[in-house]
């Protein structure tokens, strides 16, 4: 082809429809296209409808071309582009471009994360010159609210919690000018025309706030924080009770008042200048500090100055994040000193998100609350993440995260409709629809009646917000999860069929399928190292070996099972944990023969001994575990770091990390690590780690007086070295049959650990292991109900198949 017939073909007008999908609704993508069409010189039209972004274009030949490129290389900060289709128009355009309504239709886009405030609208609001100066609901295309103020879709301000608002002349302009950064933001507002912020007294009294401050409410609240007082902030997804985090007085009244015996508090700080006082801030965890999700992040606390023990009891990290809003910005602007920012709520039940419901809940907590007048449709708790292995990885997923969606691995296209119900604790549910994965934000555990309230209307929410009918439901196969009750019920009323799925099993599918591994990919190791989940035998699992993919798994080894004395008692006092195993290994007259001298011996023998040896010998409330988390509270209790009771589930685990000497962990050889043993259960002859030598030289150590920082290192590298010695075991490399995989995925509770973490992945890949974890959706049950979405999608596909094919099988 000539030059001169490339630039003829070039110069040909043609007209395309172009079809945008992703997340690509209330982030300033129609803006971006009218943008990038004006600057081609390309006439058609943009607008928003169930499937995400249409464009109609009409030009020459090359800026059409030159138009889907920027369109792909150019998008919003917010926006993901998932898929880009295209055909030829042959309809009416206008001369012009110009930006059309929305459509209505089947809902196939994403609504997007709330995003923390940008770095324009930060500097605007601080900017006396600015007419948002000191507002504190500034937002943008590239930062607000978005899920949390939603009703519906499409996403256009009349589908959400700001359509009350009607926007004043200034505003109006800038929604409709294409040049501003606040074109067609939806949540768009200012002082004269949005939602504005009130404080009030929750005990009903009348009091004036300019007593307090020259400024106004918003400024009111860092005085009174200042002040020791305990204040309610509505923000974004709900309300933060805030303090003066410094102020141990403060803090330990708040812990009273919430009912919250130990939990560590989320803190908020100004900015980084202020965290790096009190922790070590990495590359990753700045990155992750300042991101639009802004979550809370947990950092090593080991600087010079010290915040009290009453905000993280016993722990050695803090879980900072920056402000989030205007109005957190605001309220901290001046203010050298981080603030505890911990959820609007009596410990276990769901966030504050009223003003009505602060009154009776909060009112007995803080005196004054920060309200405003923007109604949160939907309940977001803070996000939670950690730099494990040099990777920020998410264990509580939430605001800024949820609900993006994430899309499944090659070989789900076709997985149908279908909802997966998630576990019992830190409850999330998932959606399958059009190959990707929606999992809800975080709602805590169900066992509270207002949580699991909670979890069925947000279930009923997705529902309507992604037009979503599913053909089936998944479940966790225990018999008393709410989670699970509630899926057999539906499934009953709406003649649906019920897939369920083995917890452990859901945990590694959760692992591949957030590592993208082929539907018929071959079989990993799946390590799954937990708490407690139901298995196919009917005993309890927790510290699990199987040989799995998304259709089913074998079960090669496991943890020792040890009875859990007192059923769910076991799970909250780790002294309980310490005698079952203990008893296991060496029975009453052992220990007492060699260890009669320890404190621990005397502890233990004023417990009601008789009775739990009774109640093993009966098998009455005492199911056998084979549980890693159950481990963990044992070694707790021996070291006394966490003996009587845990105020929250897994602070015997977290109290035991935090006070390991990581430098042992490398300065130490091999042989000071607590050596394990590899046998076979005499029933099924299934490989278990037995740790009868471990507790003899726990105990031994505990005679010498060793430190606990040097036992609790000694302890992870033993556990790390027999769970990769039972990898290698399994793998049977040295087998003429050829090894059985030599890829591994970790999952479960156990590793947000991050010394038990990083060193079992040091060694699974020093020993050439391509090792999977999790990063985007949480290792603990958090991610649960995405692994069962996997397994469900993989099973209807293989039944369609099936179906289609009725003579083959696969291969």
């Amino acid at each position: 082809m000539t030059l001169l017939q490339e630039t003829r073909q070039d110069a040909e007008f043609v007209a395309m429809e172009i079809r945008v999908r992703g997340r690509v609704q209330g982030v300033g993508f129609r803006p971006t296209v009218w943008r990038i069409a004006r600057e081609l010189d390309l006439a058609g039209e943009v607008l928003n409808d169930g499937e995400g972004v249409l464009a109609r274009v009409r030009g020459s030949r090359g800026a059409v071309q030159d138009f889907i490129v920027r369109l792909e290389s150019e998008p919003p900060p917010l926006a993901r582009i998932d898929q880009i289709e295209t055909r030829v128009f042959t309809g009416a355009l206008p001369s012009g471009f110009r930006i059309a309504e929305s459509l209505a239709g089947d809902a196939h886009t994403e609504i997007a994360p709330d995003a923390a405030i940008c770095a324009a609208c930060a500097q605007e609001i601080v900017d006396p010159f600015q007419r948002r100066f000191r507002y504190p609901f500034a937002n943008c295309t590239h930062c607000g609210p978005r899920l949390s103020i939603v009703k519906t879709i499409p996403y256009d301000r009349a589908n959400t919690t700001m359509s009350p608002f009607a926007m004043c002349e200034a505003c109006e302009r800038e929604y409709r000018s294409p040049a501003d950064r606040r074109f067609h933001a939806e949540a768009i507002a200012c002082h004269a025309c949005g939602p504005s912020a009130t404080l009030i007294r929750l005990d009903g009294r009348a009091t004036r706030f300019d007593q307090h401050s020259l400024l106004d409410d918003v400024d009111t609240v860092r005085g009174l924080i200042a002040r020791g007082e305990i204040v309610a902030i509505k923000g974004l997804g709900g309300f933060h009770l805030a303090c003066d985090a410094t102020n141990a007085e403060v803090v330990a009244r708040l812990r009273q008042l919430k009912r919250r015996d130990a939990k560590p508090f989320a803190l908020m700080a100004r900015d980084l200048d202020v965290v790096r006082r009190y922790c070590s801030v990495g590359l990753e965890e700045e990155r992750a500090l300042a991101s639009a999700a802004a979550p809370i992040v947990l950092l090593r606390a080991d600087r010079a100055e010290r915040l009290p023990d009453e905000v993280a009891p016993g722990l050695a990290t803090l879980g900072f994040m920056l402000p989030t809003t205007p109005l957190h910005l605001l309220i901290l602007a001046r203010m050298e000193r981080p603030v505890v920012m911990t959820s609007g709520n009596v410990s276990e039940e769901p966030q504050v998100i009223d003003e009505e419901t602060a009154r009776t809940r909060l009112g007995g907590i803080a005196t004054y609350a920060l309200t405003h007048d923007r109604e949160i449709a939907n309940r977001v708790d803070d996000s939670v993440t950690r730099v494990l292995a040099g990777r920020i990885r998410v264990s509580r997923r939430a605001r800024g995260f949820a609900p993006a969606p994430i899309a499944l691995p090659p070989g789900f296209e076709a997985a149908p409709e279908l909802l997966a119900m998630g576990g019992e604790l830190k409850a999330t549910f998932c959606l399958v629809k059009d190959g990707e994965a929606i999992l809800s934000q975080h709602q805590g555990d169900l066992e509270n009646v207002e949580t699991f309230d909670d979890y069925r209307k947000n279930l009923r929410l997705y529902a309507e917000l992604f037009d979503h009918a599913p053909r089936a439901l998944v479940a966790d196969r225990h018999p008393e999860y709410l989670s699970s009750k509630l899926a057999r019920e539906w499934a009953r009323a709406q003649s649906l069929p019920l897939i369920e799925a083995q917890h452990h099993h859901a945990h590694v599918a959760a692992c591949l399928a957030e590592n993208d591994v082929p539907l018929d990919s071959p079989s990993v190791l799946g390590i799954v190292l937990d708490g407690l989940g139901w298995g196919d035998d009917g005993t309890v699992w927790g510290g699990e070996f199987l040989l799995a993919d998304y259709r089913g798994f074998e079960r090669l080894g496991a943890f020792k099972p040890v009875s859990m004395l007192g059923g769910a008692q076991a799970a909250h006092e780790p002294w309980r944990n310490l005698y079952a195993h203990l008893m296991a290994e060496m029975g009453w007259a052992e220990f007492s023969t060699n260890f009669a001298e320890l404190e621990l011996h005397a502890d233990l023998a004023r417990r009601p001994r008789a009775t739990l040896d009774a109640m093993v010998r009966a098998g009455v409330n005492s199911p056998r575990a084979s549980s890693c988390g159950r481990l963990f509270d044992a070694v707790a209790a021996a070291l006394n770091v966490c003996r009587e009771r845990q105020a929250y589930e897994g602070e015997a685990g977290a109290r035991l990390e935090a006070i390991v000497d990581l430098d042992a962990m490398s300065r130490e050889d091999e042989e000071s690590a607590y050596p394990f043993a590899i046998f076979n259960l005499r029933d099924t002859g299934l490989p278990y780690i037995e740790p009868l030598a471990m507790w003899r030289a726990l105990l031994g150590d505990l005679i010498l007086k060793t430190p606990a920082p040097l036992m609790s290192a000694r302890f992870h590298k033993g556990l790390a070295r027999i769970v990769v010695a039972m990898a290698k075991k399994l793998a049977r490399r040295d087998d003429e049959s050829g090894a059985r995989f030599d890829t591994v995925a970790l999952s479960g509770g156990c590793f947000q650990n991050r010394v038990l973490f990083e060193e079992i992945v040091r060694r699974l890949e020093q020993d050439n292991f391509t090792v999977l974890t999790h990063a985007k959706v949480p290792a603990n049950d958090g991610g649960l109900a995405l692994g069962q979405a996997a397994i469900g999608a993989a099973r209807l596909i293989d039944e369609e198949m099936k179906s289609r094919n009725p003579g083959r099988t696969k291969d």
